[in-house]
């Protein structure tokens, strides 16, 4: 096993083509070891969307390659895919993104199901992740019910349900207030440090790079050395 989660390498992402082209990505080149919480910073439209996008197969390089724990993510096929995101890469957004119908506890459980677990199985990691994000108490509530902050946990704990060695949250903190933004950093820096997995976290809050073991940091698509 390589000590690296993440290689990647020249990666680059074009929109368009000849003068009208835009160049999101340019030239990336970067490894992130395991067990790291990574921030990756940048002023809107620099590229750091993008770059989470082809790291967790949301969207494809123009050219280049990605790997994640030994995955050619850059690669794959769709079934591949689709098997990366429900047991290798979790995904945290910054609009949370969960059914709004269902209970925290039942968008924590969709992975699972996704996954085929077990009823009881599903029952028992759904209360000790909510537990660990610090919401055991608020399983039966609808995201409706719920402050901004407490979403975004449910959503991290979502994230984590089939324990994915790599985390990727995009502006996770961008919807919160600066107390809330910094406690769900806090909390990814917890799981981090308790769990050993990669966190590769895209932020432009300043405030929030002590947190991280390294910051990267994007300036119209290129990575600053």
């Amino acid at each position: 096993m390589s000590d690296q989660l993440i290689e990647v390498k020249d990666l680059n992402r074009d929109y368009g083509t000849g003068d009208r082209a835009v160049h999101a990505v340019r030239d990336v080149s970067f490894t992130t070891g395991r067990g790291e919480l990574v921030a990756v910073r940048g002023r809107s439209g620099a590229g750091k969307t993008t770059l989470l996008n082809m790291i967790g197969g949301l969207d494809r390089p123009t050219r280049g390659t990605v790997l994640v724990d030994g995955h050619d993510v850059s690669a794959a096929g769709e079934d591949e895919l689709l098997g990366l995101r429900r047991t290798t890469i979790g995904f945290v957004f910054q609009s949370f993104g969960l059914i709004p119908i269902l209970s925290a506890a039942e968008n924590v459980s969709v992975p699972l199901r996704l996954a085929g677990r077990a009823t009881a199985d599903r029952e028992e990691r759904v209360s000790l992740l909510l537990e660990l994000v610090g919401l055991g108490g608020q399983a039966n509530q609808r995201p409706y019910e719920l402050s901004g902050g407490q979403q975004q946990r449910v959503a991290v704990a979502r994230a984590l349900a089939n324990d994915p060695p790599l985390l990727i949250a995009d502006e996770p903190t961008g919807q919160l207030d600066s107390d809330t933004g910094r406690a769900i950093m806090d909390l990814l820096r917890a799981l981090v440090d308790a769990r050993g997995m990669t966190a590769l976290v895209a932020t432009h809050d300043a405030s929030l790079m002590d947190r991280a073991d390294r910051v990267l940091t994007l300036r119209d698509g290129r990575l600053e050395p």
